[in-house]
């Protein structure tokens, strides 16, 4: 099925349309919300709600620009309007209250899983793993994305920089858990 005749199925509410739109992209939209998302439960109940978005909101789709771009932009922003029902993410502060933040580190150097990253992630504080996950994964601006969080843009980039040394002292304690356990493993043989 062509991304038109698709299209024109969903506007129809086709049931058969909409199961064929979960299977083609649930698996990389499941991706996104296990990353904001602090269990699989959760990353299913938004995968699901924002799936329901795209059914309900699909005449609004102009067909200019990528179609999955679109699905994209209503999941990630479903992911979000998860954690404004509670107020979750407020944690006000100020760019100025921030230290130094530990200099990024080469993730590849270190041989870490996919699995290990998205557990990492998944420990940030809730406003700080938004702000991460849009800005350095979805390439968000930190004005774009305090309007979206309903933070000021100092906010926004504060949250940044905390959740990125949480991260680098995080994948550390990772890397120096290992090499403790090669080490044990190898002194007692």
């Amino acid at each position: 099925m062509n991304e038109k005749e698709l299209l024109e199925r969903l506007k129809k509410r086709d049931s058969t349309a909409q199961k064929y739109l979960f299977d083609k992209y649930s698996a990389l939209f499941y991706g996104i919300c296990l990353r904001y998302a602090y269990t699989n439960d959760e990353a299913e109940d938004i995968l699901q709600e924002g799936f329901l978005k795209i059914y309900m909101n699909i005449k609004k789709y102009s067909g200019s620009g990528s179609f999955e771009g679109w699905m994209k932009k209503i999941i990630i922003n479903n992911a979000i309007n998860y954690y404004h029902k509670d107020y979750k993410y407020r944690h006000y502060s100020d760019i100025k209250d921030i230290g130094d933040v530990a200099d990024d580190i080469e993730v590849d150097e270190y041989d870490l899983s996919h699995e290990d990253l998205l557990k990492v992630i998944q420990e940030l504080p809730p406003g700080y793993k938004q702000v991460f996950n849009l800005y350095a994964i979805e390439g968000y601006k930190h004005k774009d994305i305090a309007d979206i969080m309903e933070i000021s843009e100092n906010t926004s980039k504060s949250q940044y920089h905390r959740a990125k040394k949480i991260l680098v002292d995080k994948i550390h304690n990772l890397i120096a858990a290992r090499e403790n356990n090669i080490k044990n493993r190898l002194a007692n043989n």
